[in-house]
């Protein structure tokens, strides 16, 4: 049994997986998020900074949203976050396109597997080329 306080109330639970904090925390958190979800698709226009005063969420919370693809925004929305790579101003994730490919390209070349040596083919005894008994 695994037992750890709740980061936000302090509160001793029965931990899991996820992030460290309590069911009725988590319960209160996903209420948070549905609300700035809310807000965002009535406001489109929004900064981030505006999101957090009018539901009352810090900003690095909505920003860890945004990482976790929990929230996506439009082009023509003033919120994002910037590529944890290149800096790039991003609407959604932790990485933009560029990067991604970037790095699945490095994996696919890490992974790709050496191709098999080539093996000269054997040169069978030209005299003998059949099994031969010698009793008969």
């Amino acid at each position: 049994m695994n037992v750890r306080n709740c980061r936000k109330c302090g509160r001793i639970f029965n931990y899991v997986a996820g992030p460290h904090i309590c069911p009725s925390c988590r319960e209160k958190q996903e209420e948070k998020f549905q609300e700035v979800k809310t807000y965002i698709r009535d406001n489109k226009d929004a900064t981030i900074n505006m999101v957090s005063e009018e539901c009352n969420v810090e900003i690095p919370q909505i920003q860890q949203w945004i990482r976790e693809e929990r929230l996506a925004f439009s082009d023509d929305s003033p919120i994002g976050v910037s590529c944890e790579n290149c800096g790039t101003m991003i609407k959604t994730g932790r990485f933009c396109e560029k990067c991604k490919r970037e790095m699945a390209n490095d994996l696919n070349s890490a992974i790709r597997k050496p191709a098999p040596p080539k093996q000269e083919p054997k040169k069978q005894d030209r005299e003998n080329p059949k099994m031969r008994f010698l009793d008969r």
